[in-house]
């Protein structure tokens, strides 16, 4: 008797174990990973028919992402009045980050949501969607690609 239930015993575990299906593989990013200071070093926008590609030689533009704030600018090389700049709050769920974008001189994106994929590989972060906004006629499909900026690095 003591070998049947240890023999029945065995095969549910065994049948129990096989019939579990594997977790779905969920990209999860740690607020952790995203925090810091990130400089573009790629960036298109489709618009319509359009592709255009950011020359990024003549520019700088920086992201600094915190626990649950963001900013970012923009320094132009050649001209000053090339600098912009802007912030707000994001959330992050899963791989969705979100931008509310709270402080900007474009008062038509002002306190707009934008969510975004984003993918973080080592050091450098990805980051695509469509921002939409209706009342600024804005339609366009962006991905930026960033990398990570070391302590004490120069961004040129």
């Amino acid at each position: 008797m003591r070998k049947q239930i240890t023999l029945f015993a065995c095969i549910f575990i065994f049948i129990a174990c096989n019939n579990s299906k594997p977790a779905p593989i969920q990209t999860v990013i740690k607020d952790s990973k995203l925090e810091g200071a990130w400089k573009m070093v790629y960036g298109e926008i489709k618009e319509g028919d359009s592709l255009q590609i950011k020359d990024m030689s003549t520019s700088d533009f920086v992201k600094i992402i915190g626990k649950d704030h963001f900013a970012f600018f923009n320094q132009d090389h050649i001209n000053a009045d090339g600098f912009y700049g802007g912030g707000g709050s994001y959330t992050l769920q899963g791989d969705t980050y979100t931008e509310t974008l709270q402080y900007t001189g474009v008062e038509a994106v002002r306190g707009h949501k934008f969510p975004f994929t984003i993918e973080i590989k080592g050091d450098t972060l990805i980051q695509h969607g469509l921002e939409e906004v209706k009342k600024a006629n804005i339609k366009r499909y962006i991905v930026e690609k960033y990398v990570r900026l070391k302590k004490g690095s120069n961004t040129n």
